[in-house]
């Protein structure tokens, strides 16, 4: 791996490449879309991942309630997939869950395979009904939803 890549908590001179970065996936269909003031509000559950100056790879945590976080606008740019960094940002996630005391984290997701190598496991998405009401109620996807749920109990 590049020496010059690296994990670190956003900032806020990160909202314009974050928010470029997920309209890219936000047009493909594949991520909900976030304006640039609601990344600035929720820029310190970011944690961004940096090749050199570039910015190159996002992730966030949603508290949905007491003991569950869900993990959000997970998405790194083309030519950087498949080299760790995406594990390297949920385990930054993991630990801010860790460090935030909840026992719970979640996801919808369409990266199946990429979550179980990471620990998560499967589940109904109704067994999420503080996702439902917070996200999911406002989604275009809401009575047509194909992303699949996956859990991570932490120890």
């Amino acid at each position: 791996m590049n020496a010059t890549i690296a994990c670190r908590k956003a900032e806020a001179r990160d909202v314009e490449a974050l928010y470029e970065l997920i309209q890219d996936y936000a047009a493909k269909g594949i991520m909900l879309p976030r304006s640039r003031e609601a990344l600035l509000r929720h820029i310190d559950s970011f944690v961004v991942v940096e090749d050199g100056p570039r910015l190159i790879g996002c992730g966030s945590l949603f508290r949905l309630g007491a003991d569950l976080v869900e993990i959000r606008s997970l998405g790194m740019t083309e030519g950087y997939k498949g080299m760790g960094l995406g594990s390297m940002m949920v385990d930054a996630l993991i630990e801010e869950a860790r460090r935030m005391g909840i026992p719970k984290v979640m996801a919808l997701t369409y990266e199946v395979s990429f979550f179980k190598k990471n620990g998560f496991d499967v589940v109904s998405k109704e067994i999420f009904p503080e996702k439902v009401w917070t996200d999911c109620v406002h989604c275009t996807k809401q009575h047509n939803c194909d992303e699949i749920a996956v859990v991570r109990v932490l120890d």
